[in-house]
């Protein structure tokens, strides 16, 4: 199985990266110890307990990581589009064969073991996406290539929503980093910002009436930015300053005596002034690409019209796509509602639980919330609020420098990879933890929506530990086959 005879790579392994990997591991079953456990109860090695089972989900999950330290690392690009392919139909059969639970559809049953598809399809894209890119001849600065790339990532994610599993899609835009890592131009991670910013002004003022017009605030504000947006782009990539100085002032001049007019003559919509200037502009914009030839004048165009259609049909994304208690959540967090018994429970129970810890936290064992079970979930998606009150901010800091120092590691040995195919991989790997760590870390603490991910190596459960597990240990047998060709040379 090893490929390099005499040398064993388990010797050779990123050792820094293991101690981590333990350290995370040993907090995560700690953390499930005292999320799981009544006061004074310490049976925790029973394994009908949670905690006697995820020692069994550890121990499998370190003998899954000797035996992909064992194979040789040439395996995993040979059979990545194979294992791609196999997970796409998994997860398209997924919905058909699973139970609902809360509505979901993505665990499949194995007996007495469930498991989630989506949590092992990562992998399997990370591979698929790191082969293609490192196929001779790829440029992700080249429009088909970057299609292609971006086409195996969405796929997956669209076959997870179908499954009614909306968190673990949205994982997969972590790829996207990467991706802007390895060239992808600057704009399309430039409109992913403005898409988010869109829709969080949109949403959250949509009610707010603009002072003396029948115009949303949240409207306006979005209308006005695809404006500017539009013309600092032209200013930007095609800096031609007379015209876009020009359009600016035409647009300034507009919308403020539209805004007049409503104020002292006839109070109307003035959002109709606003959609009539962008709308001349992707007019202007298409007429200069025909007489051209110039695609940047189309680009923009396509993002100025693309941004309306996106501030209109958010709206109906929130309102008919996402789920009821989807719906809430974002709601909640975007201040448009106040449900603290009901979608904000969660957080709120979660932020009192982090609160109370304090400085240095109620000790092993001794949280009051956790132990009275007021925060829901605490031992899989809100696991860190356990961490906060039982070891308080000097273990919670502990905790993200641990995962800080995960993530500067896999920077450092990503960088150092002779060939495409492993430095890719290696920052999915990276983009996909910080993605985990973000968005749990921030919900648990009011700051992002609640969308049901688990904390990488901390989270109770098999699926999500060997999911996490198989994306690192590929990395490390590569990072092991790539230093001992390397000195063997």
């Amino acid at each position: 199985m090893n490929n390099t005879p005499g040398i064993n790579p388990i010797f050779r392994v990123d050792w820094v990266v293991i101690l981590i990997y333990m350290a995370l591991l040993a907090f995560g079953w700690i953390s499930i110890c005292g999320a799981s456990h009544e006061i004074g109860d310490t049976d925790f090695f029973s394994l009908s307990t949670r905690t006697g089972k995820q020692l069994i989900w550890i121990g499998c999950a370190f003998g899954l990581g000797t035996f992909l330290l064992l194979i040789d690392d040439r395996y995993f690009d040979t059979v990545a589009n194979v294992l791609y392919w196999f997970m796409m139909v998994v997860l398209l059969i997924t919905p058909f064969l699973a139970k609902d639970i809360k509505g979901s559809r993505s665990w499949i049953s194995l007996g007495e073991v469930s498991l989630q598809p989506a949590e092992f399809a990562k992998c399997a894209t990370a591979l698929a996406v790191a082969k293609l890119a490192g196929t001779y001849g790829f440029d992700m600065t080249s429009p088909r290539h970057l299609a292609r790339a971006a086409g195996m990532i969405l796929l997956p994610m669209g076959l997870i929503v179908l499954q009614k599993e909306t968190g673990s899609a949205l994982v997969y835009f972590a790829f996207f980093l990467m991706l802007y890592r390895e060239g992808m131009p600057g704009c399309f991670l430039f409109t992913g910002v403005a898409a988010v910013t869109y829709f969080v002004v949109g949403i959250r003022y949509a009610d707010l009436p603009l002072p003396y017009t029948e115009t949303g605030v949240g409207e306006f504000v979005v209308l006005l930015l695809i404006w500017i947006f539009t013309i600092g782009m032209l200013r930007v990539y095609l800096p031609r300053t007379r015209h876009a100085l020009r359009l600016f002032l035409w647009g300034f001049v507009l919308q403020g005596g539209a805004w007049l007019f409503s104020r002292f003559i006839a109070p109307f919509d003035i959002a109709w002034v606003q959609v009539t200037l962008c709308l001349l502009i992707v007019g202007y914009l298409i007429w200069h690409f025909v007489d051209t030839r110039v695609g940047k004048y189309f680009y923009i165009a396509m993002f100025a019209l693309g941004s309306m259609v996106f501030l209109y049909s958010s709206d109906y994304a929130l309102n008919r796509v996402l789920q009821p208690h989807q719906q809430t959540r974002v709601k909640v967090l975007l201040g448009v509602e106040e449900d603290a018994a009901g979608a904000g429970y969660n957080v709120n129970q979660s932020k009192i639980a982090i609160g109370s810890g304090g400085l240095e936290g109620k000790g092993f064992m001794n949280g009051t919330q956790t132990k009275l079970k007021y925060v829901p979930e605490q031992d899989t998606d809100f696991i860190f609020c356990t961490v906060g009150e039982e070891e308080g901010f000097i273990g919670s800091a502990a905790v993200l420098l641990l995962f800080l120092s995960l993530l500067l590691r896999l920077i450092y040995l990503s960088e150092r990879q002779s060939t495409v195919f492993g430095r890719v991989y290696g920052y999915c790997v990276l983009s996909i933890i910080f993605f985990h760590v973000l968005i749990n870390v921030g919900m648990v603490m009011g700051l992002m929506p609640v969308i049901g991910i688990p904390l990488p190596f901390f989270s109770y459960g098999g699926s999500s530990l060997w999911g996490f597990t198989l994306l690192l240990f590929i990395f490390l047998r590569m990072d092991v086959g790539n230093t001992i060709r390397r000195e063997t040379r």
